[in-house]
């Protein structure tokens, strides 16, 4: 018997629908998925919504993709983490990031001060208060903690930690404290660049670099032909033109300024918003996303896999009937 390949399914925050991912999740379960995650921004709270899921599915990884880092304190989401493992039986994958100064600062009220610090910090009070340590223990930088212990025994004394980073340092970090890295919208060709990053800082820690699991949130497109090519236009002007400057910034870096420039101008005006899309060249398509028919997306994705990836993380759907989600979360399966 051959071991399934590890694949993992993320819901998309907008237009957000509690019962149909909740069946998706249950159905991912079902059919061997490795993980299924839930993002937050600026609608439901995602440590109850995986709570929903835990106590109605069995084996699958639940994984938050991604909760900032600013809006609960290190201590806060080390309480978090311990409990929801708790109650899915040490299923948790506490995923993190930064979020943006727009939603830090313009949502919740916090200073987007020093994020690679509090990433840092979060991953070592949350390391600390697992393993039954004093947080004023952790090595945490920005707050001078008291020698507080969690008052409650963890599951686990160890909970997976991924870390969304698309910068150099970022991404460093993660090879020296993290487990996994969440890449979005990175050139599947270009992860030997993040890869060398990792291995600098697992270096540093004496870690090693295999250890680290690279997970990219990727968009499969299992419609084929022009329907295909067409949404993946309209998700990457998206990302490129409506997300503020993260993703125009990683891709110019990558070669594709001139076309990341002038998407980013059309995006901008709603009315020439459909040219936005129809600017994202086929080499941006194929870079960024998997699309064809659902035969030659799961041959693709197992083709990647030779450039580092080793859980990609679909996203599913948004916006669909249960019928087509369905149809995908059975499309893509493990060794479907």
């Amino acid at each position: 018997m051959t071991t399934p390949e590890r694949i993992g399914l993320v819901a998309f925050w907008k237009n957000y629908d509690r019962k149909l991912n909740l069946r998706a999740a249950q159905l991912a379960d079902e059919l061997g998925y490795d993980s299924f995650w839930l993002p937050e921004a600026w609608g439901y709270e995602i440590f109850s919504l995986l709570t929903e899921m835990a106590v109605h599915t069995k084996r699958i990884k639940l994984g938050t993709g991604i909760v900032n880092v600013f809006s609960r304190t290190p201590g806060l989401l080390a309480m978090h983490a311990a409990t929801l493992d708790e109650i899915s039986e040490g299923r948790l994958i506490l995923g993190v990031g930064t979020s943006g100064k727009r939603v830090i600062e313009g949502f919740h009220g916090r200073p987007f001060d020093k994020p690679l610090t509090q990433v840092r910090d979060v991953i070592r009070v949350t390391r600390a208060l697992l393993a039954g340590e004093k947080l004023s223990d952790a090595g945490a930088k920005l707050n001078d903690y008291r020698p507080f212990e969690l008052a409650m025994t963890p599951t686990r004394r160890h909970i997976p930690i991924y870390v969304a980073a698309l910068k150099q340092q970022a991404i460093q970090s993660i090879g020296e404290l993290a487990d996994g890295w969440i890449p979005t919208f990175w050139p599947y060709v270009e992860f030997k660049r993040g890869l060398e990053w990792i291995e600098a800082g697992a270096a540093k820690a004496g870690r090693d670099p295999k250890e680290i699991t690279v997970a990219p949130f990727t968009t499969v497109i299992p419609t084929g032909g022009k329907m295909a090519e067409d949404q993946a236009r309209q998700i990457i002007s998206f990302y490129i033109g409506g997300m503020g400057d993260y993703y125009k910034e990683l891709l110019s870096d990558f070669g594709y300024q001139e076309e990341c420039d002038r998407i980013d101008a059309l995006y901008r005006d709603k009315a020439t918003r459909a040219e936005a899309a129809a600017a994202v060249t086929p080499a941006m398509i194929d870079a960024l996303a998997v699309t064809g028919d659902p035969a030659q997306c799961v041959a693709e994705l197992r083709r990647r896999r030779e450039y580092g990836i080793s859980l990609p993380i679909l996203n599913l759907p948004n916006n669909m009937p249960w019928e087509l989600v369905e149809l995908f979360i059975r499309a893509m399966a493990p060794n479907a």
